[in-house]
C-alpha cells in the first residue's frame, strides 16, 4: 500500500492492541551500515520499557547532534526486526514531506516518558 493511499477500516479494539508510547531520544548516532542513509537511536520510554533501540531514516532532516533530547512516538511492541548489524526494537513513526522524506512525529508539548497515546 503506498503512503498516499487509505488503509481499511479497523476495530477499535484493533487499533488498541497497537502500543503507541512517546519517548525522548538519549542517544542518536549516524548507522552507515543500513542500506539506505539512516541514524541508530537510543530511546528512552521509561518506566517498565527502558531504552530500545531504532533505527529511522531521517538524515534529510536531522542530524544525530539534534536529535538528543527530543521526543518521539514510536510502535513499541512490534517483534524486533535486523535492520543490517541492529536489531529494532521499536518502530519510530513519522511521516512524508513534500518530497517523501521522514519528518519525525512527536507531541507538541513535553510530556511524561511512557505515555501511550489514545
Amino acid at each position: 500500500m503506498a503512503a498516499s493511499e487509505r488503509a481499511p477500516e479497523v476495530s477499535f479494539d484493533d487499533f488498541m492492541k497497537v502500543d503507541i508510547r512517546v519517548g525522548t531520544i538519549v542517544e542518536a548516532a549516524p548507522f552507515p551500515e543500513a542500506r539506505k542513509p539512516a541514524i541508530k537511536l537510543m530511546i528512552d520510554f521509561g518506566g517498565e520499557i527502558g531504552v530500545k533501540k531504532s533505527s529511522a531514516q531521517i538524515t534529510v532532516h536531522y542530524t544525530p547532534e539534534e536529535l538528543v533530547g527530543r521526543q518521539v512516538i514510536a510502535v513499541v511492541n512490534f517483534p524486533t526486526r535486523q535492520i543490517g548489524p541492529m536489531r529494532s526494537e521499536v518502530l519510530t513513526l513519522g511521516v512524508p514531506d513534500e518530497n517523501g522524506e521522514v519528518v519525525l512525529l512527536g507531541p507538541g508539548h513535553e510530556v511524561p516518558k511512557g505515555g501511550r497515546m489514545f
